[in-house]
């Protein structure tokens, strides 16, 4: 019988990981949503075998893990092994995503020209700027560029494979010019692409179907279809409620004496977020309470590959209150699986971490 919150958790590398270092957890996942830079950064800790905050961000400093957009229009890690052919792959589906607000904002050929020639530029030696220090270029270039125009002339550079993450100044987030952060590559066909995405992605968050693929890739129906196609039997799938779950190997087999796992995932986590359906991990009775603009869910309280609750954390000096906010009342020996899932946050902060429980919300 498929288990997929089971399941997921072996896919996912949250039980039972070999992983030990940040580079080999991006490229497991293809990419890792990462607007909330501080919880992506605690997404790979937690598929690794004991990583510290500090060395996750040496890691970023360095190179070995960049931040760009490139699957929808948000932030995510990737390898640069891996961000030049998934770039190609995706951007054309985030540009026409974009194109309205490209449109809205007058990021035509001529701005994207002008643009382009000002970064290269400015970046180029590794002189990495800051957004605000290469606004203040464009605009005296006579390019006026602030809010959302200037979000989207950046992302566009990024799709284009201009630009990318570089080394934080402090607590600034720099740029790069891709081309010095990254080694030139074989080309990789889009057939070729289109495989070891498809193929990395079910491997690394199936059971799931090809409505979740399509939420997290961006990629259109055809070519969700062309890449199981492509893969032919080095895809499994099982039938859950209807739908056709996919997943690489065999499926774990039960324990039924296993102790509690709980985990601390952040808001945009690969295993609970872009989910077409998320019945398999939260319980009927909460999934109400599933739905981001309710405002309820912050970070996801998580039990033996279930949703249970939500949890936030606050930032003192030498601790981190971590704020727990279960649907409802736990168990003993869920909550000191839960307490023991704090003690691990507190180790990678390098904080003494101050548990504290609200009221249960049913």
């Amino acid at each position: 019988m498929l288990d997929i919150a089971t399941h997921r958790l072996h896919s996912q590398k949250l039980v039972n990981t070999t992983l030990t270092d940040p580079t080999a957890a991006v490229e497991w996942l293809g990419a890792v949503q990462s607007q909330d830079y501080m919880g992506a950064k605690w997404a790979l800790a937690q598929r690794t075998t004991g990583l510290k905050d500090d060395e996750v961000e040496q890691a970023f400093n360095d190179g070995y893990i960049l931040r760009t957009h490139v699957l929808r229009p948000t932030w995510h890690f990737l390898t640069p092994g891996d961000i030049r052919w998934i770039l190609a792959l995706t951007a054309p589906h985030v540009h026409q995503m974009n194109g309205t607000y490209y449109r809205k904002f007058a990021i035509d050929e001529t701005v994207i020209s002008r643009s382009r020639d000002v970064f290269t530029k400015a970046l180029q030696g590794q002189n990495y700027q800051t957004r605000e220090q290469l606004a203040t270029l464009l605009d005296g270039a006579g390019i006026p560029a602030d809010g959302l125009r200037l979000a989207y002339i950046m992302m566009h550079a990024e799709l284009e494979g201009l630009i990318c993450s570089g080394p934080r100044a402090g607590k600034q987030f720099t740029y790069a010019l891709l081309d010095e952060r990254v080694p030139a590559a074989p080309p990789v066909t889009l057939d070729e692409a289109l495989a070891t995405l498809t193929y990395r992605y079910f491997a690394s968050h199936g059971p799931a179907t090809v409505k979740d693929y399509g939420l997290w890739s961006l990629l259109t129906m055809k070519h969700i279809k062309h890449g199981l196609h492509l893969l032919g039997d080095r895809l499994n799938h099982e039938a859950f409620n209807g739908q056709n779950y996919y997943f690489v190997g065999d499926i774990p087999t039960p324990d039924s004496h296993h102790p509690v796992t709980a985990y601390l995932l952040p808001n945009y986590d690969e295993a609970m977020g872009r989910s077409a359906d998320p019945s398999p991990v939260i319980d009927p009775r909460f999934a109400q309470l599933w739905d981001p603009k309710r405002g309820v869910l912050a970070h996801y309280l998580v039990i033996d590959g279930r949703i249970v609750g939500s949890w936030q954390r606050v930032f003192k000096r030498d601790t981190v209150v971590i704020q727990l906010k279960p649907f409802v009342a736990l168990t003993d020996e869920q909550t000191s699986a839960v307490e023991a899932a704090c003690q691990r946050y507190g180790t990678f902060l390098g904080l003494t971490p101050v548990p504290e429980w609200l009221p249960p919300v049913l």
